[in-house]
């Protein structure tokens, strides 16, 4: 291929290059220039940081012909076979696909020849997280007393799965992600020596879209100039980069701002229409804010801003919001981007978020609708005060406590007793169907679940024992539970109907009580006149087949079937 991404083409060659990393490579520069070079290090952090850059820069240097220098000179045959891969002596192995015993005691069995064309035999092993156990193992006495000839640079994006006995014989350096302003230096650079149009705004975008990684943005830059014509303009980061321009979020901030729920979902439309992924869209919503508290705390620091430009509108609107409110516009978005990390609908939060951003009261109105005049509160409540004095010297408020007392002893008085509906119970029986019953208590486990933790207890030793179509009985084992449960009765029909998909009407009875009104539903009822009402006695006994033969051989008027 004649055409090189980006990234590949300005890959850092020098530790000049290397971006964001100055505590990284001054102190390698300074071991470099004091000849002070460990045998193994340790490169971590995030990607697109730079770690395999600086580990091939650090080859380079130790084996260029100037050496010492605190910089490779990639003019030698050293520094350009390195650069171009030619020279053996430099290898970089990938441990993701290369994680095994067998291949780090390859690099055991092969680190003790002496390199071929240059000074120092470097292996760089880039993802050294992914080893295995024994690969670690494997490597752990080769790197901790390699021969002299040989340095080995380990890359990770996870130093916490490394053995502490692999970090311990490595010199530890942490890369750190690159702001937005050095990535946008960067990029700037990189457009002026390849004659790119760009706009500054544009580049900033794409620094922010970034997270820090230089791969990233100069791959998302790449990805601009190629969506772009002749010049790449902030609209072509934005859609390239999926973030928000600021117009919008200033014109979604000001229908918050004046509660017009209308203009705000109208623009929420526009945004989602035009393809913009409404989790990204949250985070830029939460930054614009809090780019905007930090505005109105300290307006001269304009470079700790990350989202916005501070304009003339957005000065405008932050004068206009109080930090109160943006302390709950922040609080009520951080709010829906978590449920939103959980859901296969964040469309249908960020549009509640939206409604409930666009009604919420300010804390001017707020304030606004407290009294204003002190006195005339503090007279109204002194007139009560006065008055609830005269109640209770009248004996007024002693009568009506006295009352309420008597009204809560008979409440209490009157639950000891609980009696089941007989007649209820005996017209369930007459419609009663064994499939009735058997519908219900294929469903009974899936209506437990549903149910709350204390309704669930209530009906812990309670089962039902006869259905009809249209109702059905539970037999309760203790009869305050029944009592209690009965109170909930519409809540446990209305769950039972949803399952079944009909509204169903529930009756209660404690065990004593519902053995005493079926015998009674028995004996009032002949067989053959009711045979339904005797199979909805069979059905709550569950007939199970070695009944049935039991009935065979002795005779169905010789059998009495006990739950």
């Amino acid at each position: 291929m004649s055409y090189q991404a980006l990234y590949r083409v300005w890959r850092p060659q020098s530790f000049h290059d290397v971006v964001g990393q100055e505590h990284v490579t001054k102190t390698l520069q300074n071991a470099l220039i004091q000849d002070k070079i460990s045998h193994a290090y340790l490169f971590s952090g995030p990607r697109g940081t730079g770690k395999t850059s600086a580990a091939k820069i650090l080859a380079k240097a130790v084996n260029c012909e100037r050496a010492p220098v605190e910089e490779p000179c990639n003019e030698c045959p050293s520094c350009r076979g390195i650069t171009d891969g030619s020279i053996s002596d430099v290898i970089e192995i990938d441990a993701a696909s290369n994680n095994g015993v067998d291949e780090i005691r390859d690099i055991r069995d092969k680190v003790k020849y002496a390199p071929s064309s240059v000074k120092f035999k470097v292996y760089i092993i880039d993802e050294v997280h992914m080893l295995s156990i024994g690969a670690f193992n494997a490597l752990l006495k080769t790197l901790e007393e390699p021969p002299q000839h040989v340095i080995f640079i380990l890359a990770t994006t996870e130093p916490h799965k490394i053995p502490l006995t692999i970090l311990s014989r490595c010199q530890r350096f942490d890369f750190k992600r690159i702001t937005a302003r050095d990535i946008t230096g960067r990029m700037k650079h990189i457009v002026q020596e390849t004659g790119v149009e760009c706009d500054e705004e544009a580049l900033a975008v794409v620094a922010r879209a970034a997270e820090g990684g230089m791969r990233d943005a100069l791959s998302l830059l790449d990805q601009a100039i190629s969506f772009s014509e002749d010049r790449v303009t902030l609209e072509d980061a934005l859609t390239v980069t999926g973030a928000v321009s600021q117009l919008f979020l200033l014109q979604l901030a000001e229908a918050i701002g004046q509660h017009d729920v209308v203009s705000g979902l109208e623009s929420l439309e526009e945004l989602l229409f035009q393809g913009k992924d409404p989790v990204r869209f949250i985070e830029d919503m939460i930054l614009f804010y809090r780019d905007m508290l930090l505005y109105k705390s300290a307006p001269n620091l304009e470079e700790s801003l990350e989202r916005v430009t501070p304009d003339g509108k957005f000065q405008e609107l932050a004068k206009e919001t109080s930090p109160e409110d943006i302390y709950q516009l922040i609080h009520l978005l951080s709010k829906t981007q978590q449920e939103m990390r959980f859901t296969n609908h964040p469309k249908i939060f960020l549009e509640v978020a939206i409604v409930k951003l666009c009604q919420q009261e300010s804390a001017q109105v707020r304030v606004s609708q407290t009294p204003s005049d002190y006195s005339q509160l503090q007279n109204r409540i002194t007139q009560l005060e006065n008055e609830i004095r005269d109640l209770k010297q009248h004996g007024v408020v002693r009568v009506e406590e006295s009352q309420q007392h008597v009204q809560k002893k008979t409440s209490r008085t009157s639950r000891k007793g609980f009696t089941a509906p007989a007649g209820k119970i005996n017209e369930i029986l007459k419609h009663a169907t064994k499939q009735d019953l058997m519908v219900i208590k294929g469903r009974w486990a899936e209506m437990m679940e549903k149910m709350t933790v204390s309704q669930a207890a209530l009906l812990k030793d309670a089962e039902p024992v006869a259905a009809s179509n249209e109702a059905f009985v539970i037999k309760f084992k203790y009869e305050i539970h029944c009592q209690m449960a009965m109170e909930k009765m519409d809540e446990f029909a209305m769950v039972i109907g949803n399952l079944i998909g009909k509204r169903m009407q529930v009756v209660g009875a404690p065990e004593e009580q519902w053995l005493k009104i079926r015998e009674s539903f028995l004996n009032s009822h002949s067989r053959e006149g009711h045979e339904e009402a005797d199979s909805a006695e069979v059905a709550g006994a569950a007939e199970e087949p070695i009944i049935a033969e039991a009935k065979k051989l002795f005779g169905a008027e010789l059998i009495e079937v006990k739950d």
